[in-house]
């Protein structure tokens, strides 16, 4: 007959064998829940998304409980192969227009598409139709130079903030769908998110409604770094952003580089750059490696059109200085153009506004061309790396569909190849 002492002994050894189990059970799934937050930033849309790996038979066998359908075991003491990120990669938005008629062209399959790197094929290995909401950036210019500018001799017109957040505030209101993912940021001397992307329409509405009440503390318009900041991320203030109360004073901003699906940016400036860290050939560099379509809608021409005639924007007798920089016609069209470049190197496109009438028809338009970008990515057979720029063509064959001379493909012109050791 067994002792009680020996069954005790037993009732330990096996209380001691399951609890190691449960201990190694939850080990594995901290492990999992760190490299699953490795890869990139959070967002909103992540968190609201149960199969954030977008596997449906791995989301299948989570809620059905089917072991037969998970996948195999793999060793947790280096992150999965699936994390890493294939920097190679190119992708390119494209949106297919008629011509004659500007009517978009949808329907079209992967075989319809050729892509071109320097004039040499390549294999198009990604391919998605437009069916995805939109993620997007508003990035409104919010300094005392445009409520400078528009005030001629002293009086207040709507030139200034005002024809700014205009096209924000209608575009929200009138355009967001659901499940849009929208952030709004804007800038002065530094990029301030208002706030991060959501599908909160009221949230955005606020921000927006928050600009229009206060006034800018700033007369510095730095658009350069702010483009680099929508794309790339970084600090930013987090003062008028959600639950800022309890959090630190700078706070991280995930950029668009960051998130994997359908992107752009609608900025709404003058163009112009006061002081920015980054000049203009870094920013050109920036945007277009970033692979995002910038959509552009100037607000030059509001403020050319309120001093026409005028000697202000006569160069020759010095312009308008606001707070050491001249700003005369030359300065404005060249500001036009940087915007222009922008939006056509990006796959994107420029929108000059003159009279508050058009903001309608232009954000229809904004609207309807994000909504329909068709998502390619290639692997380039150029291995160099010598920091060149490369050549993108994208081509589209309907066959007798439609005369080929009036199809017409709007992407991302070209990207600059990295250096020995530097990211794409």
């Amino acid at each position: 007959m067994k002792s009680p002492l020996s069954r005790n002994m037993k009732l330990v050894v096996g209380l001691a064998f399951a609890l190691v189990i449960v201990l190694s059970a939850n080990a594995l799934l901290t492990n999992d829940r760190t490299y699953a937050q490795a890869g990139r930033k959070s967002s909103d849309k992540q968190k609201k998304n149960p199969n954030a790996s977008g596997d449906p038979d791995e989301a299948s066998a989570t809620e059905q409980g089917r072991p037969d359908r998970q996948k195999p075991k793999v060793d947790k003491t280096v992150p999965p192969a699936t994390m890493s990120i294939d920097t190679n990669i190119v992708n390119v938005e494209a949106v297919v227009y008629n011509k004659k008629t500007g009517g978009i062209l949808q329907g079209l399959k992967k075989e319809n598409f050729e892509i071109y790197e320097d004039g040499i094929k390549q294999e198009l290995e990604n391919f998605s139709t437009p069916d995805a909401p939109v993620t997007m950036v508003l990035l409104l210019e919010y300094s005392k130079l445009v409520d400078f500018l528009g005030r001629p001799a002293g009086g207040y017109f709507e030139g200034g903030r005002i024809e700014i957040l205009r096209p924000a505030y209608e575009f929200v209101s009138r355009f967001v769908q659901p499940k849009d993912f929208i952030s709004v940021v804007a800038y002065d001397i530094r990029p301030t998110p208002l706030v991060d992307f959501t599908d909160d329409k009221t949230k955005l509405m606020s921000a927006i409604n928050l600009l229009i009440r206060n006034n800018p503390a700033f007369s510095e318009s730095n658009m350069f770094d702010a483009l680099k900041f929508v794309l790339q991320g970084g600090k930013g203030d987090s003062v008028v952003l959600e639950e800022s109360k309890d959090k630190p004073e700078k706070m991280d901003y995930a950029g668009l580089e960051e998130v994997n699906d359908r992107t752009a940016i609608m900025l709404v400036a003058s163009g112009l750059d006061t002081f920015s860290k980054i000049n203009f050939d870094q920013a050109r560099k920036i945007v277009e490696n970033a692979g995002v379509p910038i959509y552009v809608i100037g607000t030059g021409n509001l403020f050319m059109k309120l001093y026409d005639g005028s000697a202000a924007m006569d160069p020759g007798r010095g312009g308008i200085l606001v707070n050491g920089i001249q700003i005369d016609r030359m300065t404005m069209l060249q500001a036009q153009n940087t915007l222009k470049t922008f939006a056509e190197s990006t796959g994107g496109k420029y929108f000059p506004v003159t009279f508050a009438g058009e903001i309608p028809n232009v954000l229809q338009s904004v609207s309807a061309l994000v909504r329909n970008q068709y998502s390619l990515g290639y692997t380039p057979t150029n291995t160099r790396q010598e920091g060149k720029r490369r050549k993108i063509q994208v081509k589209v064959n309907l066959g007798d569909q439609i005369d080929p001379k009036l199809v017409i493909v709007q992407h991302r012109q070209s990207y600059t190849e990295p250096k020995p050791g530097e990211k794409k």
